[in-house]
């Protein structure tokens, strides 16, 4: 049993089930539970979509639990076509994995991530790849934890690239501006894995084809559903040759920060119409002389990809 424990917060769509593949194949960390957000799915069919996720990797002890279904300032949400494109309609590329046994934990994601922040504090690594309600709503309810928790990594923003939204605005810091801005203009210490370095950090065939070649349950479903993403991003970004690994990099960035170079900031997020969801530094913070967030500038994309390889296809022969 590892002394670090990881909680996962997303949108189970194809990058984030990679995610949860990397966090369970990680020799030095506990995966303690999942809370789900929405954002390339609905909440619920990203929770069920988590569970089916863990049972294909043999790891049915890991509870899912359900957070916000829409952002802190609306009352619903719907999928955004360019996600149903992307991920597939069921959020895992149209792979038809079994409904899993476990059920969805009852308790609120939010009440389980304050709790997880009691009982593990410094040891606790809490890793957001979906919106941040979830946590800008813990944070408010128990104001607390943001000294407690040891290590929050979140994917999300842009600061020296363009956003995939619109120029300024990347996909999970759009779906909740406020609640991101509320996060990151907390005393909250956090590291943001934006856009920044996930998209130089790629999957090709080559590599899908070696899980394929596995010929296990969970090597096949993994290579049938990374390779609807790669297709996708042959549509959508053309230019690059694979798919980026955004979701799984802030897991490995939280478990290794040395994957990253960084600037160390104190940041906001705008909430004004024009630039709305930019992640960019904060004017009125920028003489303080203790900063919040560590930004990722650049990132060592081949040392990265060859400790994903070696998690994920070490997990897949065995399942």
């Amino acid at each position: 049993m590892a002394t670090k424990k990881m909680i996962l917060d997303l949108d189970t769509g194809i990058d984030d089930a990679m995610a949860i593949a990397y966090a369970v194949g990680a020799p030095d960390v506990d995966l303690i539970g999942i809370i789900g957000s929405y954002g390339n799915v609905l909440v619920e069919q990203g929770g069920k979509n988590a569970l089916k996720i863990l049972e294909l990797l043999g790891a049915t002890d890991v509870p899912v639990y359900l957070g916000n279904g829409h952002s802190s300032t609306t009352d619903h949400f719907d999928v955004m076509p360019i996600s149903a494109q992307i991920h597939g309609k069921n959020g895992i590329g149209e792979v038809e994995l079994p409904e899993a046994k476990r059920q969805l934990e009852t308790t609120s994601g939010v009440d389980f991530l304050i709790d997880a922040a009691k009982q593990y504090g410094k040891d606790l690594i809490l890793v957001p790849t979906g919106p941040m309600t979830n946590l800008a709503e813990a944070l408010e309810k128990a104001p607390e934890i943001a000294d407690e928790i040891g290590n929050v990594t979140f994917m999300g923003g842009a600061l020296t690239v363009e956003g995939n939204v619109t120029p300024y605005t990347e996909a999970n810091i759009n779906q909740d501006p406020e609640a991101a801005n509320a996060v990151l203009t907390s005393p909250l210490k956090s590291t943001m894995v934006g856009l920044d370095v996930t998209m130089r950090t790629l999957l090709t065939r080559k590599e899908t084809q070696q899980w394929r070649d596995l010929n296990t349950k969970a090597g096949t479903a993994f290579a049938d559903i990374v390779d609807y993403y790669i297709d996708a991003y042959e549509v959508t970004n053309g230019q690059l040759p694979g798919c980026a690994l955004h979701d799984p990099l802030a897991v490995g960035v939280s478990l290794d920060p040395s994957f990253i170079t960084t600037l160390n900031l104190n940041m906001k997020v705008t909430t004004d119409e024009g630039t709305r969801g930019r992640t960019i530094g904060d004017q009125a913070r920028l003489n303080d002389p203790e900063t919040n967030v560590t930004v990722g500038i650049n990132v060592d994309a081949d040392r990265y990809l060859k400790t994903f390889m070696s998690y994920l296809t070490g997990l897949f022969a065995k399942h």
